[in-house]
């Protein structure tokens, strides 16, 4: 879809969505792909984004680092954008959240351990 002179006002190209949100090109570019971005296309083809595509995949990060799938982003999109959920969106946001949880607890052991060997070798030379 091509973008009109007012529609391109309010898109910003590739790289700025790259560099709001920290990301390269190319990693835009794969959420693309795997259809959790849609870009219009300038009359000279470059690829234009919606204002808040930076926001987006700084949320796409957070939940790739959490351990979710691009699937499973793909299928919390809808429940950001409409604000609903149905019984099983639920579940699976459900499901994610105490996976992350219990990802979580494991790493805090792992800094609880970690601050009793600094505490126990900050004493001994």
């Amino acid at each position: 879809m091509s973008a009109t002179t007012a529609d391109a006002e309010r898109l910003v190209r590739i790289g700025e969505v790259a560099r709001d949100a920290g990301v390269s090109v190319r990693a835009v570019r794969y959420y693309e792909q795997q259809g959790l971005l849609t870009a219009e296309r300038s009359p000279s083809g470059q690829r234009l984004y919606p204002r808040e595509a930076g926001s987006r995949v700084r949320f796409f990060q957070q939940m790739y680092a959490a351990g979710l799938s691009s699937r499973n982003i793909a299928e919390l999109l809808p429940c950001i954008e409409s604000g609903h959920t149905d019984a099983e969106q639920r579940a699976m946001l459900h499901t994610e959240r105490d996976r992350i949880r219990a990802k979580i607890d494991d790493l805090q052991a792992a800094l609880d351990r970690l601050d009793e060997v600094i505490e126990v070798t900050a004493s001994h030379p």
